[in-house]
Order: structure tokens, then C-alpha cells, then sequence
């Protein structure tokens, strides 16, 4: 039957080659290969929105926070995304400011961020003719470390005032986009934001739906 890599691999290429497969066709293949290589991880598709918007996949075990997946059609451009041009460019900004520990994917590449920065990048195979997937060179090897890397990572304390500046930096400019679009959608006015100050010291910003505690 082969590896968790190569059944992933083979579902993905039949999708294809039926020629009407959107972003959203490979998710169950997705979901089962998290979940073939991490026993006891729940990949939950579609969950619940979190401050910067909302991931396609949340990733649990034992209803512990671990992660998020953010995925794009097979073929999308994630480094014009990555460089925050395109049209994902403004999500991956806020994605990379906002989450601590995702993978962008268009199911056949994967790109890992911690905190900001780019972490680990791995792919599975290169879309040839007829939609044939060409396996890369160790292509099932790199991914599954990359996956339970990403998995394993846990959140470090914040030791060195350096670290600080640059984590509160990039919460400052999350917070601010967040801001600006939320007066955007409502015609620059405060109906779809509320701000709460409360006695532990706490911020709340309520985005609508969303909020950002600070």
C-alpha cells in the first residue's frame, strides 16, 4: 500500500486528473495524512475563527492547541504569497503575525512558520503532464519530518529583550491591520469594534465576530 506520503500522493494526482478539483476537493486527503502521521492528532476542517481570521484547519490532541494549516490550490504561488503580494498576500500577513505555529500548504508543497519566521519548507511531488505527479527525491521523508517538527514544536519563553521587541512588534502591526480593516468594512466608523480595558491589565478588541486580547 505504501507510505502515508504515497497514498496522500496518489489521492491527490486521481483528484487531479478528473480535471474539476478546487481548493477545497483535497481537504479529506489532507486531513488523513496529518492524521496517519501523528496518531492521537485531530485535523479539524473549517473550525472556529480565530483573531486573524480563519485558518482551514486547526490541529489538537486531546483538545490541545497545536497548530494551524492554511491551504491553496494545488499550484498557487506561495512565495509571491509569502512576499505578502498577490491575492493572499494580506491574509499571509496576517497569518504570519497572528498564529505561532502553521503550515501554508498547497497540498503538494509545505511551508512551516514559527512566530513569524520561516521555519522549514518540504514538498511532496511537482504537478507534470496530464496532471501526473512526479514524487520529489525524498520527498515523503522531508514531509513527514517537517509535519511532526511542526507538531512537536512547543512555544519558548521569551528570554532576551531583543526577542520581546521583536514578538510585540509584530503583535503592534497585527493589531493595527486588524484596526484598519474592521473601520474599512464599516465605513470608518466604530460599529464593528470594541475596545475594553479591564482590571487584570487586559485589552480587549472585539472584531466583529473576532477578538484580540492583549
Amino acid at each position: 500500500m505504501g507510505s502515508p506520503i504515497d497514498v496522500y500522493r496518489r489521492q491527490i494526482e486521481r483528484e487531479l486528473k478528473q480535471g474539476d478539483a478546487t481548493e477545497h476537493t483535497h481537504r479529506p486527503a489532507l486531513k488523513a495524512l496529518i492524521e496517519s502521521l501523528a496518531p492521537g492528532v485531530t485535523a479539524t476542517n473549517e473550525p472556529k475563527r480565530v483573531a486573524c481570521g480563519a485558518p482551514d484547519f486547526s490541529l489538537t490532541r486531546k483538545k490541545v492547541p497545536l497548530g494551524h494549516l492554511e491551504t491553496k490550490d494545488v499550484g498557487v504561488n506561495l512565495a509571491e504569497m509569502e512576499r505578502g503580494k498577490g491575492p493572499h498576500g494580506e491574509q499571509f500577513i496576517r497569518y504570519r503575525d497572528g498564529l505561532g505555529n502553521w503550515i501554508l500548504t498547497d497540498y503538494l508543497e509545505f511551508r512551516w512558520y514559527v512566530n513569524g519566521e520561516h521555519r522549514q519548507t518540504a514538498r511532496v511531488a511537482h504537478v507534470g503532464k496530464g496532471s501526473k505527479l512526479a514524487p520529489e527525491k525524498n520527498g515523503p521523508e522531508t514531509v513527514t519530518q517537517t509535519v511532526t517538527a511542526f507538531l512537536s514544536h512547543e512555544a519558548q519563553p521569551i528570554n532576551r529583550p531583543k526577542e520581546l521587541a521583536i514578538r510585540m512588534a509584530q503583535l503592534t502591526h497585527f493589531m493595527r491591520d486588524m484596526i484598519v480593516t474592521a473601520f474599512e468594512r464599516q465605513g470608518n466608523g466604530w460599529g464593528g469594534v470594541q475596545i475594553t480595558l479591564r482590571p487584570t491589565s487586559q485589552i480587549r478588541i472585539q472584531f466583529g465576530v473576532a477578538c484580540c486580547i492583549i
